[in-house]
């Protein structure tokens, strides 16, 4: 539930405003890494030729966000000071050799942070590059109700002949929290794309789309939109590609707030399976709950609060009171809709996962779900949200790590997918 990772990490959540003097000896992009208790975050500190000006902006990329303007304090050619006026936070720093030496400091922290010239390249050794040994097709398709329109990527799978009697299975994919593109792109990290490109070679057929007003899509309101506006999106992709009549079964796989949709529509009959990558089985506010206590933990902070504390305060955040979907989030309980879901179900979970808890989510999951030998619990040791291998599971490492999406994982799902047809 990707919506929570910036307000726990709002203290890096980088937003001003602000352009400095016309010309700079430190023009060029620095980085270096914030480190805050047993957490480490990439800070990028960009000094841009513009318009006549330097212009000063910053990037936090294990929160993936990006181009965030920041307001200058002073600027010359040996040293630099922004001030980021909503957290009431700055950053000063001195050259010293080749390095910016400054501090970071906010609420009354000071924090080192010593930048380089460069930007950290990004390495995703998993993300596919042309060209296909399959094809693909842009398509769009309507949701009525909701006056979306969405534009996606159909990926048929390798040896597809439209000709044959054999028609592949198809899965539609449903993104986490938060408006994502087709490839639930987050963190430099395309898990939607990598997951449809190994489904192809393994002979399975696969729609991801962009979020309503998102990408290509348009239409369609986000601001007061919930998990039920975002299920009929799902539900208008299942629609078409039942109208294609050409695939075998059409299924589901949801990432996170994906999976909590996946079974919305499995309890109403629409999808012949589900994979349900780290869906909730408690309740939103117990969730939201369980995930502040797990994170503050990790991060060497003893809650020492209870659930229903938690809760409380969870519901007293200013950004609770104004948006709709944290209203509806917190008092949606899945246990129903998990119970009422008949097809055959994969539910798995990473066991370091600190945004859905596997203990509470993964074990309610296997508690509701009707009894059948086509379904499939599974936990996985060592693996975070984002199921990457990981050292503590905290979002700050989803950018940094390399590994997309753990191989065991996508062979896991293409394997059980295989086995219903």
């Amino acid at each position: 539930m990707k919506k929570y990772i910036l307000s726990f990490l709002a203290f890096v959540a980088l937003t001003c405003q602000a352009q400095v003097q016309p010309t700079t000896a430190l023009k060029g992009s620095w980085s270096g890494k914030l480190k805050v208790g047993t957490m480490s975050l990439t800070v990028v500190l960009h000094l841009e030729q513009a318009d006549g000006y330097v212009k000063a902006s910053l990037d936090s990329p294990d929160q993936s966000a990006y181009g965030i303007p920041a307001l200058k304090e002073f600027l010359s050619d040996d040293s630099v000071a922004v001030k980021v006026e909503a957290i009431g936070a700055t950053y000063r720093a001195k050259l010293k050799g080749e390095k910016l030496d400054g501090t970071f400091s906010q609420m009354g922290m000071k924090l080192a942070l010593e930048m380089t010239k460069g930007v950290p390249e990004a390495k995703r050794p998993q993300e596919p590059k042309p060209p296909f040994p399959y094809e693909t097709e842009e398509v769009t398709f309507r949701n009525e109700k909701d006056s979306a329109t969405l534009a996606g990527t159909l990926t048929w799978p390798v040896g597809y002949d439209k000709k044959s009697k054999k028609k592949p299975v198809v899965v539609l994919f449903v993104t986490g929290s938060g408006q994502e593109n087709r490839d639930e792109e987050v963190f430099k990290h395309k898990p939607f794309l990598v997951i449809a490109d190994y489904l192809a070679r393994q002979g399975i057929a696969s729609l991801r789309y962009d979020d309503r007003a998102t990408g290509k899509s348009v239409g369609g309101d986000v601001r007061n939109a919930t998990s039920e506006d975002f299920a009929r999106d799902a539900e208008a992709g299942i629609d078409f590609l039942r109208s294609k009549k050409a695939f075998s079964k059409v299924g589901m796989i949801g990432h996170s707030e994906g999976g909590l949709i996946a079974f919305i529509l499995g309890a109403q009959k629409k999808t012949d399976f589900i994979v349900s990558l780290a869906g909730p089985g408690v309740k939103g506010d117990t969730l939201s709950a369980l995930q502040s206590n797990r994170m503050m933990e990790l991060s060497g902070i003893d809650p020492k609060l209870t659930v229903k504390v938690t809760v409380k305060k969870l519901r007293q955040d200013p950004q609770f009171q104004k948006l709709r979907w944290y209203q509806w989030f917190f008092d949606y309980d899945p246990s129903e809709n998990i119970s009422k879901t008949r097809c055959p179900v994969f539910a798995l979970n990473g066991d370091r996962d600190c945004q859905v808890v596997p203990s509470q989510n993964l074990t309610a999951i296997k508690q509701l779900l009707p009894k059948t030998k086509k379904n499939l619990i599974k936990e996985y040791p060592g693996l975070n949200h984002l199921f990457q291998h990981c050292t503590t599971g905290l979002p700050n490492e989803y950018c940094q790590i390399e590994e997309t999406i753990s191989p065991e994982v996508l062979s896991d799902i293409s394997t059980w997918i295989k086995q219903l047809q």
